[in-house]
Order: C-alpha cells, then sequence, then structure tokens
C-alpha cells in the first residue's frame, strides 16, 4: 500500500470513528442494491412522456415484526415471566426489537436482586456491549465512585437500562425501540421491587416516571413509581456520562446522593 493509500484509509477510519461508526456487522462488505452474484444492469432510455409515473417499488421484506406487534408480543411476554433469570431467558429469544440484531449481546443488569435500590440509565454503550454488564465504562466507574460516597456499591445495588441492547454508534434510541422494550424493564423493577429507585438520566426519567419535563427540573424531586402493586420512591438525577461532560453539576448530583441516602435510613 502506497503512502498516499494509506494516509486516505487512515483518514477513512478516523471520520467512521467520529461519526459513531466502530463496529462492523459483517466481515465483507454488501452490496444492498444488487442480487447475491448478479451484475447491475444499466437502465437504457424509457420511451414515452417524461411525466410517465415510475414503476412500483416493490415491498421491502423486514426481518422483525411490526412496531405495533412487537410492543404487544413483549407485553404479552414480560408479564408472565416470574422471576428475574426467566426475565432475562425471554430477553435472549426475544427477536421483536432490531438493536437485538447488531448488538454483540444482551446487556440485561449487575448487582443484588435483592437489593433496595434500583439505578435505571437508557441503553448499554460500547464498553457494555463487549462485556455485557451495564454501567462498566467511564460512566459506570463514576457511577461507582457516586455509589460510593454513601457507602453503596455494586453487591448492594441493582443497575439495569431502558433498553438491554447497544444501539449502533451508541445512537439514540427510537421511540419505537423504547417502547418496544419498555415493558421488559418495567417487568424488572416489579420483580427486584426496590425501595428507592434512582433514574439516571432524561431518557429514562422521561420514560419511567412519564414526564415531559426535562432533568433539570425534575432531579432531586420524589416521585412515585407505580408497580401496580405499590408505589416506589423515585428520583431522578444526571446520568454519569452527562456528568463527565459538565462537572459542574456534580454538586447537584452529590445532593441527590444524599436525599438517596437519608430515604434508605428512613
Amino acid at each position: 500500500m502506497t503512502p498516499d493509500r494509506a494516509a486516505t484509509v487512515h483518514e477513512l477510519l478516523a471520520f467512521y470513528l467520529e461519526a459513531g461508526v466502530d463496529c462492523a456487522l459483517l466481515d465483507e462488505p454488501v452490496n444492498r442494491i444488487a442480487e447475491p452474484g448478479a451484475a447491475i444492469p444499466s437502465r437504457p432510455p424509457q420511451p414515452g412522456p417524461v411525466w410517465a409515473a415510475p414503476a412500483a417499488m416493490p415491498a421491502v421484506r423486514s426481518e422483525a415484526p411490526a412496531p405495533e406487534l412487537a410492543m404487544q408480543s413483549a407485553r404479552e411476554a414480560a408479564r408472565t415471566a416470574p422471576t428475574l433469570e426467566a426475565l432475562r431467558a425471554m430477553l435472549e429469544q426475544f427477536d421483536g426489537c432490531a438493536l437485538k440484531a447488531t448488538a454483540t449481546r444482551l446487556v440485561f443488569a449487575d448487582g443484588n436482586p435483592q437489593a433496595r435500590v434500583m439505578f435505571v440509565g437508557e441503553a448499554p454503550g460500547r464498553d457494555e456491549d463487549i462485556e455485557g454488564l451495564p454501567f462498566v465504562g467511564r460512566s459506570g466507574q463514576l457511577l461507582n465512585r457516586m455509589m460510593a460516597t454513601i457507602g453503596l456499591d455494586r453487591t448492594s445495588v441493582y443497575i439495569a437500562n431502558v433498553i438491554p441492547w447497544r444501539p449502533p454508534g451508541n445512537r439514540t434510541p427510537t421511540p419505537q425501540e423504547t417502547q418496544i422494550c419498555l415493558p421488559f424493564i418495567r417487568r424488572q423493577i416489579e420483580l427486584v421491587d426496590p425501595d428507592v429507585l434512582v433514574t439516571l438520566g432524561n431518557p429514562s426519567t422521561q420514560t419511567l416516571l412519564a414526564t415531559r419535563d426535562g432533568i433539570m427540573k425534575t432531579r432531586g424531586k420524589w416521585f412515585d413509581y407505580d408497580t401496580g402493586t405499590r408505589l416506589i420512591r423515585a428520583l431522578p438525577t444526571f446520568h454519569p456520562a452527562y456528568l463527565l461532560r459538565s462537572p459542574s453539576y456534580k454538586r447537584l448530583a452529590w445532593q441527590d446522593l444524599r436525599a438517596i441516602a437519608r430515604a434508605l435510613q428512613g
């Protein structure tokens, strides 16, 4: 490879990484236009007036169920899971969310299933996708330090995400993806049955606590999370990733942590 070509390849890879493309789904590139083994024919000039209507496009075949069917399937499946182990096995077999096809593995949970405190974020990132555990990257390391300030660690809390599969390139999950996965995290919360539910960041707070307010308004305020059988005290706070980008808000996060500690003592 010539030096010029090597530099071009290096710049292209750097561009992909900056755009969030940090993993390959297949070993070889796929031509999505041509049929396997077929050359792409050239299109001859078409006779007739320029306003002639184009031929109808063939229907695109989807491997995943329609979103409405997937949501219904998720709701029906999640409520039948009697244990966390059964819920995890159910998610391993669930094919209604397209994120499963692009993720390396399911990121279900970490920590103590009998914990009094449950932390819930939005979705796994690259490190979590590799290890199969939530909050193990830089955000997870900060979360560990945050918990330690009030005497907690991963043996005394339970940690999960609203969405258990990593979105490609760490993109924001779509509303449909969130709604498909929502019944599973709700059932997970019911089975853990914590005394305190901590929602980390805006997406998990708005999804689980049914609020349109941003995290600046909701953080530090107590909500009631209704499982259908009991009310759980819920407290939104900043996501550790946000605190890494905006360390000045760590002071407010510390206030939230103290509120969690007081709730556990009371």
